[in-house]
């Protein structure tokens, strides 16, 4: 599933604060609802506006899911260039063959990046992501410490051809791209700490193709997922660490999931078969359900 059609639209009267997507494209934004019935293999990226993938994939961890993070090239229909725009680099266990590639795909144990920038051995508290099923316990305010390796390629210079990939729009191709993450007119790059959605601390590296040991020091007061990226270029997948055996239940994002459900019923009710419609209307309505009770979960914390 990937997030494709996912343009901003005005707030909806329900949740006013909130930003929902029009969800009016042919993409799988109905990832929203298959997501609660537990049949979604991995998320793709790298492949639309950086904004669209992320926020809604972003929003659905911080509900408490757990979906994995690929790659994709959708080729030749979104990017008619290359295949390989957006890539996922996994760690084996074992036997480096394709089993072991979805096999790293499916616990996590993988990154997403456009080839230009790379962050490796990923970990939490010495949990790295997609080992002990990306899942850390600690008790509330315990100090984290992240760790991962990290590197990207840019040039010194920043020519003419660079600098306007640099400038376009966010909703413009290319969609992900290490020109895009160059801070200013120099060669660093930002490496974010991302906690639940939202980017907590940064360090800044140079982008000399040389690797760099990053470390953050975090400390939790509920349970969150934990990510480092470099926007939009990489990013890593999460490790899920749970404060007090608690899991991940942030409000705002449970309550933009129930509203973007809403609205996807909205746009494709319309175009389901009559014979397909009681299915269709059943799993919305499930899923309707399935965030409510997040919803409920959220405030009471």
């Amino acid at each position: 599933h990937s997030g494709w059609g996912l343009e901003p639209m005005e707030p909806t009267t329900a949740f006013p604060n909130y930003i929902i997507p029009k969800m009016d494209g042919i993409g799988a934004n109905e990832y929203i609802v298959t997501v609660t019935q537990n049949v979604i293999d991995f998320y793709s990226a790298g492949n639309t506006p950086a904004p669209w993938e992320l926020n809604m994939w972003y929003h659905t961890l911080s509900a408490g899911f757990r979906t994995r993070l690929s790659g994709e090239t959708d080729f030749p229909c979104v990017y008619d260039e290359r295949v390989g725009l957006a890539r996922s680099y996994f760690k084996p266990e074992g036997v480096l063959s394709y089993d072991s590639y979805v096999d790293a795909l499916q616990k996590g144990r993988s990154y997403v990046t456009d080839g230009a920038s790379h962050i490796i051995d990923f970990s939490v508290n010495g949990v790295e992501a997609g080992t002990k099923n990306s899942e850390l316990s600690i008790k509330r305010n315990q100090p984290l410490g992240i760790t991962a390796k990290v590197v990207a390629n840019l040039s010194e210079q920043q020519d003419a051809s660079d600098a306007a990939i640099a400038e376009r729009p966010l909703d413009e191709q290319p969609y992900w791209h290490i020109e895009r993450a160059r801070v200013g007119k120099s060669r660093n790059v930002r490496v974010e700490l991302i906690v639940n959605g939202e980017s907590v601390e940064s360090s800044e590296i140079a982008a000399d193709g040389q690797w760099k040991d990053i470390t953050f020091s975090h400390a939790l007061k509920e349970s969150a997922w934990v990510a480092m990226r470099i926007y939009p270029s990489a990013h890593t997948n999460p490790v899920f660490v749970q404060v007090d055996r608690k899991p991940v239940r942030v409000l705002k994002s449970a309550q933009w999931c129930r509203a973007v459900v809403d609205q996807c019923w909205k746009m494709k009710e319309p175009k389901i078969r009559d014979e397909e419609k009681a299915a269709a209307e059943n799993a919305y309505s499930e899923a309707r359900k399935t965030y409510d009770q997040i919803i409920r979960e959220a405030s009471a914390k």
